[in-house]
């Protein structure tokens, strides 16, 4: 065997380190995850799966690091994977829970959806107090309303 690991099962050793009682440790475990599916390479369900245990951390009691870098590494997998809504639709019923720089990634991650449904939940933030907050929310918003515009693309 040459030594080569997929993706999924470089995944799944990161999930079992997940456990660890050392943050860093967690945290790099993370960093894994994001960084595989970063690559695009795991496929979709695989991706899917992934993401929706990281929205878990997300939303966890967790530090505000290790929910941060669950955050970014379900923002990483937007660029390769169309992430549908009911993968990240608890990211829109905990949004409120967030602190500022956590909400802005939220925003981020469900105007990365494509899916109008998210559109009354992001619009609750165009006026919010944090100008990062407000920034995420209009790109968000942008963005589904074009696709709102434009016959034949998102969901109904």
């Amino acid at each position: 065997m040459s030594g080569h690991r997929s993706p999924e099962v470089w995944i799944e050793a990161a999930w079992q380190e997940l456990a660890a009682p050392d943050a860093g440790r967690r945290d790099g475990c993370l960093e894994v995850v994001g960084d595989m599916l970063e690559t695009g390479r795991p496929s979709q369900d695989d991706a899917e799966r992934a993401v929706e245990r990281l929205v878990v951390v997300a939303l966890s009691g967790e530090s505000h690091a290790l929910r941060e870098s669950a955050l970014h590494a379900i923002c990483t997998a937007t660029t390769p994977y169309a992430l549908p809504y009911r993968v990240v639709e608890p990211l829109a019923a905990g949004a409120d829970g967030f602190e500022s720089l956590l909400l802005a990634d939220d925003l981020a991650v469900l105007g990365c959806t494509d899916d109008r449904a998210v559109l009354p939940v992001v619009e609750r933030f165009l006026r919010h107090p944090h100008p990062e907050v407000r920034r995420e929310a209009a790109d968000a918003v942008s963005e589904l309303r074009r696709l709102r515009e434009s016959p034949g693309e998102g969901t109904a």
